[in-house]
């Protein structure tokens, strides 16, 4: 441990659970983050080093996590254009386009938002997101539209992270889904994990299966279209394609999703004529505490011109998107 360490501080929650998964819902990083840094010696609990991520603390346990300084990002900076909503020397949110991935990946090692900002900010980024993810808190699929929060600084970083694993953030999204949801208002509730039968997939578990995590989306219908509708998802947690998995668990799924619906025929033509490729999905809404100034912050996004375009070909008669 140095001195330029990030350390990341508090009390275990709540007793019982393996020490892995209660410092990842405390700290906002994840369980593979920990378990690492755990092999490194940076975890400490009531102030000595814990070696056994499967050890279960009692609540109110204090702990430290040292997070080392980032090495130098192997991300390459570049100039792509970003449409940034707000910005200060702690953070920065941006209104991203479907299409740009968030964070490098095989296959995607550059052209992402992360080259993105690694210019546009010019080294000033959180670091406790690694090498790979610098400043990123949260993500949002390539090909879903829409807001997003980077951290430029770590205390920025940790204290986003924490109202991420609190769930205290608002998010909500705007989805046009296949046919009605009945009830037109509801909740869905239930494990997401990876798929038994397509391990490249999500899908919703067993409520007696203990794999995966608990996600819960409340879901309202805004405008009944045309074989289709327009709905708003709120999201109490924030899982891997959660609004894409709960919403076709309920037989509705998202208009244009490759993975997780098939596309009725009668969409077809109209997708086609549209060259709509994605699912129609945007990130209308993102609320948070600002981390450092304690200023509570909400931002709203307009529906891109794809999916409004969507909408009057499904007869839509309004512009009812307000959340």
């Amino acid at each position: 441990m140095n001195e330029g360490d990030s350390i990341i501080s508090g009390v275990i929650a709540e007793g019982g659970q393996r020490l892995d998964k209660a410092l990842a819902e405390a700290s906002g990083l994840s369980r593979e983050r920990i378990k690492a840094l755990m092999g490194e010696g940076r975890v400490l609990l009531r102030g000595k080093v814990a070696a056994q991520a499967s050890a279960k603390p009692d609540a109110g346990t204090a702990f430290e996590i040292h997070v080392p300084e980032a090495a130098a990002a192997q991300a390459i900076a570049q100039d792509i254009p970003l449409t940034v909503v707000f910005e200060d020397e702690h953070l920065i949110v941006i209104d991203k386009p479907a299409g740009l991935v968030v964070h490098p990946a095989a296959g995607n090692l550059d052209g992402t938002l992360v080259n993105a900002l690694l210019h546009h900010c010019r080294g000033q980024l959180s670091g406790i997101g690694g090498v790979v993810r610098p400043g990123i808190v949260h993500r949002i699929d390539k090909d879903t539209s829409g807001l997003l929060v980077v951290a430029k600084t770590d205390k920025a970083h940790e204290g986003l992270a924490r109202q991420f694993a609190d769930h205290s953030i608002e998010r909500a999204y705007l989805a046009v889904v296949s046919g009605l949801p009945k009830p037109p208002a509801g909740t869905v509730e239930g494990n997401l994990g990876r798929s038994d039968h397509d391990r490249k997939k999500m899908a919703v578990l067993h409520q007696l299966n203990k794999r995966g995590k608990h996600a819960v989306t409340h879901y309202r219908l805004i405008e009944a279209l045309d074989g289709a509708s327009l709905v708003e998802c709120r999201l109490e947690t924030g899982r891997t394609h959660q609004v894409r998995v709960h919403m076709s668990s309920i037989g509705n799924p998202l208009l244009g999703d490759p993975v997780y619906g098939r596309t009725a025929a009668k969409f077809r033509p109209i997708l086609n004529q549209l060259h709509f490729a994605r699912q129609a999905l945007h990130a209308a809404v993102l609320g948070f505490i600002h981390p450092v100034t304690g200023a509570q912050l909400r931002f709203e996004s307009t529906l891109p011109a794809d999916i409004a375009g969507l909408l009057v070909e499904l007869g839509s008669n309004s512009s009812a998107t307000a959340l």
